[in-house]
């Protein structure tokens, strides 16, 4: 059982930047490919940026150079930069594995808005 911890979200004005950080218990994570995901109410869950155990990622097209996926396999941490957010960035963010295995933790609310 691989359990994950969400925090880092909030209230952001447009333009903003935030960084979301995965806390991920468990063996193996240095070679488990790791994802954010995002979803918003009455949407499917989407992937927004994916990496691999060497480091290899990943994005959405509509993230493309504004985010960016990190890891430390020391800490079992996943992080999300997040800059130039749009309202449209506005959702649940969650961490799993890729493709998403595991039960969803409680993730972190991402809200854009001036």
């Amino acid at each position: 059982q691989v359990q994950f911890v969400e925090s880092g979200g909030g209230l952001v004005q447009p333009g903003g930047t935030l960084r979301l950080s995965c806390a991920a218990s468990g063996s193996f994570f240095s070679i488990t490919p790791m994802g954010w995901y995002r979803q918003v109410p009455g949407k499917q869950r989407e992937l927004v940026a994916g990496i691999t155990g060497g480091g290899d990622t990943n994005y959405a097209d509509s993230v493309k150079g504004r985010f960016t996926i990190s890891r430390d396999n020391a800490k079992n941490m996943v992080y999300l930069q997040m800059n130039r957010l749009k309202p449209e960035d506005a959702a649940l963010y969650s961490c799993n594995v890729y493709p998403p295995l595991w039960a969803w933790g409680q993730g972190t609310q991402v809200t854009v808005s001036s």
